[in-house]
């Protein structure tokens, strides 16, 4: 029951919400955040029913659904425009409503300590971007890859009813609503709030890698 309407674990299984979230981060996510669902109800049906709603995801929440093209996988990503809101990607930057939304470059303090705590020769300041976004309330770190050119622009499009347009913070390398669309509101499990355990094993290639560090990080 708790799982089913309150909240769950999920497991970070790619990096398409780098550096905000990690391969291998363990994350509790609030299910009760937007409405409290009648336990089971989504698996008598084909999605939850809300006894109780509450507000609907802002802007800058980071929320996990369900895939709108394969309802079996579930994805995380931030949620960048609301019902109404008109979204469009003007050189790698975000307009809502036709006004920029504001970025700095991460500074000289935080931008190393991030970069060594991907420890992945990949990620690196050759190669990459940090920025401070300022979405609304939420500031949040996000990522641009200098060499990748494929997606630097995205026509403007008017998020629809009961949906949201959502994007990695791994700008570059996340499969989001840029490429696939919309996410219903009725896709939504929940916000995500904390991480809990960051650990990753991969047996085949000889992996180990714990960062106790990140063990209660409230996410933003």
């Amino acid at each position: 029951m708790i799982r089913s309407s309150v909240v769950e674990a999920f497991k970070i299984p790619s990096g398409s919400m780098i550096p905000t979230l990690l391969v291998g981060d363990h994350i509790f996510v609030n299910k009760f955040a937007y409405g409290f669902k009648i336990p089971f109800s989504d698996l008598i049906t084909d999605h939850p029913i809300f006894a109780v709603k509450r507000e609907p995801p802002k802007r800058g929440d980071i929320i996990v659904f369900m895939y709108p093209k394969d309802e079996s996988f579930y994805y995380i990503k931030r949620v960048v425009g609301i019902p109404g809101d008109k979204v469009e990607i003007r050189n790698k930057v975000v307009y809502i409503n036709d006004q920029e939304v504001k970025r700095d470059i991460a500074n000289e303090t935080l931008g190393p300590k991030v970069f060594k705590s991907l420890d992945d020769p990949k990620y690196n300041p050759q190669n990459l971007d940090l920025y401070v976004e300022h979405l609304d309330n939420h500031d949040h770190m996000m990522m641009l890859d200098k060499n990748n050119f494929m997606e630097e622009s995205h026509p403007a499009v008017t998020v629809p009813p009961d949906s949201l347009f959502v994007m990695g913070d791994n700008r570059d390398f996340s499969n989001d609503s840029r490429f696939w669309g919309f996410v219903p509101y009725r896709n939504v499990k929940g916000r995500a709030v904390v991480i809990w355990l960051s650990l990753w094993m991969n047996l085949s290639d000889s992996q180990f890698i714990f960062r106790p560090e990140r063990i209660g990080t409230v996410l933003h």
